[in-house]
């Protein structure tokens, strides 16, 4: 089994992804894959899970919680992300940037495939390389 963190989850369509710990394409879920527990999914939140191949890519086969506890959101707060501007920008972890394009792209367009969002991702992140916003 593996293990990976909720990196979004929408409760009003009942469905998210979760980051694989180890990296590599994030796997989609469904509120039901979480049966009993679906109250207590959110964001952060640890989790062991088997994979399985979807129509549109790597879904959830089992699911369960590993703490109860989310782990430190990574996003930073409203405030601090449009906050003081010294003309400097922060440059993202790879991990870090590629979450921040999954949550943007699951909100704005909801309709990619996981295939597609990973696709996105890729091209996105080899474009953020080149012009330094990530780390290499």
């Amino acid at each position: 089994m593996a293990v990976g963190t909720i990196l979004r989850f929408d409760d009003v369509r009942g469905y998210g992804f979760i980051a694989p710990a180890g990296g590599g394409e994030d796997v989609f879920f469904h509120a039901n894959d979480f049966g009993e527990h679906r109250h207590a999914i959110q964001s952060g939140l640890r989790v062991r899970y088997e994979v399985a191949e979807g129509e549109r890519g790597l879904k959830v086969a089992t699911v369960s919680i590993l703490d109860q506890q989310p782990s430190p959101a990574r996003r930073p707060a409203a405030a601090d992300q449009y906050g003081d501007d010294d003309g400097m920008c922060d440059v993202l972890s790879a991990r870090d940037f590629t979450a921040e394009v999954t949550e943007m792209l699951i909100e704005h367009v909801p309709s990619l495939t996981g295939t597609q969002i990973g696709q996105v991702r890729h091209h996105l992140l080899t474009l953020a390389r080149t012009h330094g916003w990530v780390d290499a």
